[in-house]
């Protein structure tokens, strides 16, 4: 007798910089999430759809949730976080082997609130040297919360990964897929782009990259060989987008360059890419700037 198909929706939560992109990435074996070293890299609802003969896991990568934060973006983040979890069917729980603090309790105590099985994910298990360290780690978080089970896993080096999707898939309700076969995400093709070019942003500008930056695709062209892209970069001030640029545009060239190169592999032709820099005042810190920019209330 044939098991029942499931389907239903899993959330990877934490605090930011704590591997939920990454571990995406790896569950569905290819890049869709943006990832770096850079807190809060990611800014939305990422829904990612892996499809499988026994069941269809509809992942949703989450803003890490993080302590205060005053500026209209920083309060979305944190909103958009917690209101995802109330639609859940699975919960993961993603935090460091070793490294517990303040915003891995804040996400703990989201957790709470939702009605849904919580799987702990304790990452990065590859960077302990002492292995006999991290029982007494995992029996100290035993304490705080009665998890439905706990996974050691390593994201980064696909360590425990089967085991995780296996106790993830379990705990889905008994459902016919949501999604076809053929879809991996419900966010569209210039969302997918606008991202891109933003992780090269976060990635060549690292500790210079102004917070107030972000991306808007103003028109994208798909023809039958080429895809046509043209995207503003917007910042607040002068200084940032000087920033951007570089000196005589090597930083933009280089930004461009290398999205452009992600974007062909993404979507598997030649990519055209044009990009700006533009200023807009105070946009991080404006609730209608941020709906204009793409930044709505998710889920």
């Amino acid at each position: 007798m044939n098991s029942p198909y499931r389907c239903g929706y899993i959330a990877l939560v934490g605090r930011p910089n704590v591997g939920k992109s990454t571990l995406l990435n790896k569950l569905l074996g290819f890049k869709l999430s943006i990832t770096s070293r850079k807190p809060q890299t990611t800014r939305h609802r990422i829904l990612g759809i892996k499809t499988k003969e026994t069941a269809q896991l509809v992942f949703v990568d989450t803003p890490g949730i993080h302590k205060g934060g005053s500026r209209a973006l920083q309060q979305h983040l944190n909103r958009a976080a917690r209101s995802i979890l109330q639609d859940m069917n699975v919960i993961v729980l993603l935090v460091e082997a070793m490294h517990w603090n303040e915003e891995d309790e804040l996400a703990l105590e989201a957790c709470k609130q939702a009605d849904c099985p919580v799987i702990l994910a304790i990452n990065k298990i590859d960077t302990v040297k002492e292995k006999d360290a991290l029982l007494p780690y995992i029996d100290e978080l035993t304490e705080k919360y009665e998890f439905d089970c706990i996974v050691p896993i390593s994201a980064k080096n696909n360590q425990q990964l089967e085991s995780l999707e296996n106790e993830i898939e379990k705990r889905l309700p008994k459902s016919e897929p949501f999604y076809s076969a053929d879809q991996v995400t419900d966010r569209s093709a210039s969302f997918v782009a606008a991202e891109m070019i933003r992780e090269k942003l976060v990635r060549l500008l690292g500790d210079e990259l102004p917070y107030e930056t972000t991306v808007e695709i103003e028109k994208f062209e798909d023809t039958n060989k080429l895809l046509k892209i043209y995207a503003v970069i917007w910042v607040e001030r002068d200084n940032q987008k000087a920033i951007v640029i570089g000196k005589q545009g090597a930083r933009l060239k280089q930004i461009g360059q290398q999205a452009r190169e992600e974007l062909e592999s993404f979507f598997d032709k030649k990519v055209y890419l044009q990009t700006w820099v533009k200023i807009k005042k105070g946009w991080s810190d404006s609730e209608r700037a941020l709906q204009q920019l793409g930044y709505k209330d998710e889920f």
